[in-house]
């Protein structure tokens, strides 16, 4: 796949936390560091609203990306970012290095298609319930997705999709399915809805209410 996202990045050797605190308020940089590939990592330095405004595409997390780096490109991918637990802002970021004849694990969001023509929703008022909204993938790079699609659309009241139902792209597996069955998490399920179980429950209620009427009936 073609890279879509192109990051300038500086190195950088002034380190530790208070170095890394200059860079965020007074530069606003964004500390990083990039490893992997049998290199040694390397600190750098990214513009804090150029990083912010590539983590608005949902596909830059499940891309190649070509950091310009002292005149070089490597290439590489996003492994972890942290975040600022009250304002959300990115204080520091991951990224692996990618060799294009190594296969890379990476967790890739979700997309679940035909929500609103799934079966058992339509005929039978359930709903539509995530249990997973991204999943861990191998691959190599070139065959890397941006996400992987779920299709709901002929899901009955009371099914459930695992992740071995999923259809993966060429050259895609799941490691977790490698550690056997007990590892096949279900993805997504049609469930009653609350309204459907609260009708049940009054109906359980009635049912037993006669039932008592009746029996006292007969005593009589």
């Amino acid at each position: 796949m073609s890279n879509e996202f192109d990051l300038d990045v500086e190195l950088r050797t002034d380190l530790g936390k208070g170095a890394s605190r200059r860079l965020r308020r007074n530069a606003n940089l964004v500390p990083a560091i990039l490893y992997g590939a049998d290199k040694d990592p390397v600190s750098l330095s990214i513009a804090s609203n150029v990083l912010s405004k590539a983590c608005e595409n949902e596909a830059f997390f499940a891309h190649i990306i070509k950091l310009k780096v002292a005149g070089k490109a490597e290439n590489a991918i996003v492994k972890a970012l942290q975040r600022h637990p009250a304002n959300n802002r990115i204080m520091h970021a991951d990224f692996q290095r990618v060799q294009m004849d190594r296969e890379i694990n990476v967790d890739l969001p979700l997309h679940f298609l035909n929500e609103d023509l799934c079966v058992g929703v339509k005929q039978d008022g359930g709903m539509v319930s995530h249990t997973m909204t991204s999943i861990q993938i191998t691959c190599l790079p070139g065959d890397l997705p941006e996400y992987i699609e779920v299709n709901v659309e002929n899901m009955l009241l009371g099914d459930s999709l695992h992740m071995s139902d999923l259809i993966l792209p060429e050259g895609v597996t799941i490691p977790e399915l490698a550690h056997g069955e007990d590892h096949d998490q279900v993805v997504v399920s049609v469930t009653a809805s609350r309204a459907a179980i609260e009708e049940e429950d009054a109906e359980t209620d009635e049912e037993t209410l006669e039932s008592d009427d009746s029996a006292e009936s007969e005593e009589d």
